[in-house]
């Protein structure tokens, strides 16, 4: 069995929130794969299926972003699991809007959900960041992040979302190279071999005028033998 995480803090308040991306990743995965109707356990909200032949348990902490390993410490003590058996996805601010990367263990950078999973579970899980993009600012971050996606960010965003469910069976048994290539099918799929390129303009040809004689270059008495022919 394999325990799925999407970070996000609860309520409408801050469901379109970039810090909510993981929350949008596994309620596309349960949408897409017919999980289990969503049910409160665990102090956050669980649904039940199956990715390619594993169970899986997909996981919304409500303990807000900060207390996240509350959560996921709970459910996995519950079903005996092994942090190796553990995924988790969150937003990433030091990746550019659209992108995805699967990291095994490594520090938090900051990130207060993954601080209070490696205070919980410790730093041997799987995560995959989701790029948000970064402000600019270190000071408007905070802001940033607890700030609704831009409009202008929903076609990236559903492509992302759409590819991470894609290759949501990859993740789940482990194979993180497929899983990255099925993401980017969707975020940047290859352009058609069948595209044609417009054909170049021909280039006019020129009379080379240097050739035909002038009238000023014959002599008087050759343009008078013209007149008379």
């Amino acid at each position: 069995m394999k325990l799925i995480v999407g970070l996000g803090n609860p309520g409408e308040k801050y469901a379109r929130n970039r810090h909510n991306i993981g929350y949008m990743a596994v309620d596309r995965i349960a949408e897409d794969h017919s999980f289990g109707p969503w049910r409160s356990k665990f102090q956050g909200r669980i649904s039940e299926g199956r990715l390619g032949n594993e169970k899986i348990l997909l996981l919304k902490p409500e303990t807000f972003m900060n207390r996240s390993g509350q959560s996921v410490g709970e459910a996995m003590r519950f079903y005996k699991l092994d942090p190796t058996d553990i995924i988790v996805l969150h937003d990433e601010i030091d990746l550019a809007p659209g992108k995805a990367r699967v990291k095994h263990g490594g520090g938090h950078a900051g990130n207060n959900g993954l601080r209070s999973l490696h205070e919980h579970i410790t730093d041997a899980y799987t995560r995959v960041r989701l790029g948000v993009g970064h402000p600019g600012r270190k000071e408007a971050v905070a802001g940033y992040v607890l700030h609704d996606f831009a409009r202008a960010d929903a076609e990236w965003l559903d492509d992302l979302l759409r590819g991470i469910s894609d290759g949501a069976p990859y993740l789940a048994d482990g194979d993180g190279g497929r899983f990255m290539n099925a993401v980017a099918l969707r975020v940047a799929p290859p352009r058609s071999s069948t595209t044609q390129s417009k054909p170049k303009a021909k280039t006019p040809v020129k009379t080379d005028e240097s050739s035909q004689p002038k009238p000023s270059d014959r002599n008087p008495m050759q343009r008078l033998m013209d007149k008379l022919n």
